[in-house]
């Protein structure tokens, strides 16, 4: 009898406490689940292949000349355009990447404001006016990618934002208003209320494990109740009066 007693109390105030936070999964994973997972990313606003591709007719730097321009150990090389012109990546060993002139071999500067507005400018589907750059230090909860790079805003109504990597000068992110709405869901769904990425937060997992208690709880209570039993428990009492 106290077993059920006790299962009793516990299932009624964790129905309290898992359900307000069942009401919000079912509620963040709706709205995730009607929002288009390629306007959240974005795809309407931004032409990721904006650039032409490599030429087999345009003349290029050896690799030994390449990886000499480098000035330290280099991991790999990949040839892209960057603004109709031909560039090297190049990835150091100790990290970090140095632009190369894909004919030349020239160490390329790191890109400026206004060599980012222009990538931005030409990637972007829309008809606003030059954006609004920003150097961008720090990682947030909107932007995560490579470090420093630089920000476009653009005055549209779905307050598209690119991102633009200053050391390679690749479009690294798209970030619109729908991605916004979809990220603070995000985080309710995930638990997560400051960085909106860990799965594994503790309050996760004590939900989780109330969620569990509660199920067992449930479980001993459909025991404690079932028909048959209390049909019996019954019969036994009438027969001991």
């Amino acid at each position: 009898m106290r077993l059920h007693i006790g299962a009793s109390k516990v299932h009624r105030w964790l129905a309290l406490l898992i359900g307000a936070q069942v009401i919000v999964w079912f509620t963040s994973g709706l709205i995730m689940s009607l929002l288009p997972i390629d306007t959240v990313h974005g795809d309407h606003r931004i032409d990721r292949d904006a650039e032409p591709v490599l030429s087999a007719a345009q003349a290029f730097a050896p690799v030994p000349a390449l990886l000499s321009a480098a000035g330290a150990p280099v991991r790999q090389l990949q040839h892209r355009v960057l603004l109709g012109r031909p560039v090297v990546e190049a990835q150091l060993a100790a990290g970090g990447v140095r632009l190369l002139d894909a004919r030349t071999a020239a160490v390329l500067p790191p890109i400026d404001a206004a060599t980012a507005g222009i990538i931005a400018k030409r990637a972007y589907r829309g008809k606003a006016v030059a954006p609004t750059m920003e150097r961008i230090e720090r990682a947030s909860t909107e932007y995560r990618g490579a470090l420093p790079a630089w920000r476009a805003s653009f005055a549209d109504d779905d307050a598209t934002r690119i991102y633009v990597a200053a050391e390679t000068g690749r479009l690294t992110s798209v970030r619109t208003g729908t991605w916004r709405l979809y990220d603070f869901f995000w985080g309710l769904h995930i638990m997560d209320w400051t960085q909106h990425e860990r799965f594994n937060t503790p309050w996760l997992k004590a939900f989780a494990a109330g969620g569990l208690v509660f199920g067992v709880a449930g479980a001993i209570l459909l025991f404690m109740r079932w028909p048959r039993r209390r049909r019996k428990a019954q019969g036994v009492r009438q027969g001991a009066a």
